[in-house]
């Protein structure tokens, strides 16, 4: 299937905040030099924020990953994941339409959303809230016929229940996903014939289903606030980056309960009030910077190839040339304020720390070899 670029496109597009933030924190999962690695990520967060993928999210995320735009493209028309029309403001109906679910009606709901929705799929509703596509196996075969709305699974579908979940999705309302014809979850039609007496810790719905209910907004798309950016990779070692400087901020959130649970009150409160206080003196300690000495060119010799210390790629390599660092004894030398200072200027910020590139380079220096360094020689 020929798949291309909607031939209308928006003038620009841009992360939210939050959703800034969680891109740049999913880059950082990635090795300097491979940081291609997060183009579906990113792009599945952007096309969750905007609905659909646009010529600007795609040369964002080139941007972003220092890729060609062509190879974005091709990831996005690759994958069917990716929608590379306008999709619903409201929903965008996916209907299984492989063996089960054909065999249980699938062409029904179909045949609904021709008549409510678009008489083609991917074609939006005459209001633009609403489009509908048929796709391969969902993965629910034991519940069929069934649809995807949003982030769930609408099963056990008739054409009339179909009707109703389409007419209450137009009228702002947001039906509870799951079986549609009174099942829990996929036991059997007639009934449970085993385990029937583990019903007592049941929510009132399967736990994909109660857990669509307890958000209760299960089409909204994501703007990255519904959930916290965490960064564990970078909070074990980073000094003065962002993921660093949060972690006060969760310290208040567990002292404030622990009152709750301590019998005397003043001590409990005593002790977190003085934590968060030095935390920030140590950070601000640890940011203090101080620049290396730095060379103008290499020396007659010649650079070292600075791509065998663990964690400097191609791009990280020039950076640190232009910066003036060219040799192995030049890193071996940095101290920690002269770290901070090296840190500050590279993009992605404590993987100095975290792959310990002094020791490396001390032994590089001396001409030595590390495991790393071996193995990049043997390739």
């Amino acid at each position: 299937m020929l798949r291309r670029l909607y031939h209308t496109q928006p003038e620009s597009f841009a992360f939210t905040p939050a959703n800034q933030q969680w891109a740049e924190a999913q880059i950082t999962k990635y090795p300097e030099g491979r940081q291609a690695s997060a183009v579906i990520p990113l792009l599945w967060r952007a096309q969750e924020q905007e609905g659909w993928v646009t010529r600007p999210i795609i040369e964002t995320v080139a941007k972003m990953l220092d890729m060609a735009e062509i190879r974005v493209l091709e990831v996005a028309s690759f994958y069917f994941m990716f929608q590379l029309q306008p999709v619903g403001s409201v929903a965008h109906i996916q209907v299984c339409g492989t063996l089960s679910c054909m065999i249980c009606g699938a062409e029904d709901l179909i045949a609904v959303c021709k008549e409510k929705i678009a008489p083609k799929a991917h074609q939006l509703s005459e209001d633009g809230r609403f489009s509908w596509e048929e796709v391969e196996c969902l993965g629910a075969c034991s519940n069929a016929p069934m649809a995807q709305i949003g982030k769930d699974y609408y099963e056990d579908l008739t054409a009339e229940n179909f009707t109703k979940i389409l007419d209450e999705l137009a009228a702002g309302r947001v039906p509870v996903p799951g079986p549609q014809n009174g099942r829990y979850a996929s036991e059997p039609l007639s009934g449970l014939t085993s385990l029937t007496d583990h019903d007592s810790g049941k929510t009132q719905y399967n736990a994909s289903a109660q857990l669509a209910v307890d958000l209760g907004e299960t089409i909204k798309r994501i703007d990255g606030t519904e959930v916290p950016i965490l960064t564990p990779w970078l909070d074990r070692t980073d000094k003065g980056t962002k993921a660093k400087a949060k972690a006060p901020k969760a310290k208040p959130a567990e002292a404030a309960k622990a009152p709750k649970a301590a019998a005397p009150a003043a001590k409990s409160t005593a002790k977190p009030k003085t934590k968060p206080a030095a935390e920030p003196v140590k950070a601000a300690e640890a940011v203090a910077e101080k620049k290396p000495r730095t060379m103008a060119a290499p020396r007659k010799a010649g650079a070292d190839d600075l791509k065998l210390i663990s964690g400097v790629g191609p791009k990280l390599e020039q950076t640190l040339n232009e910066l003036g660092f060219w040799h192995f004894d030049q890193i071996a030398k940095w101290t920690e304020t002269e770290i901070a200072w090296v840190d500050a200027r590279l993009k992605f910020k404590g993987r100095i720390e975290r792959d310990d590139w002094m020791a490396q380079a001390e032994v590089l220096a001396a001409g030595g070899e590390t495991e790393f360094s071996k193995n990049k020689t043997k390739k």
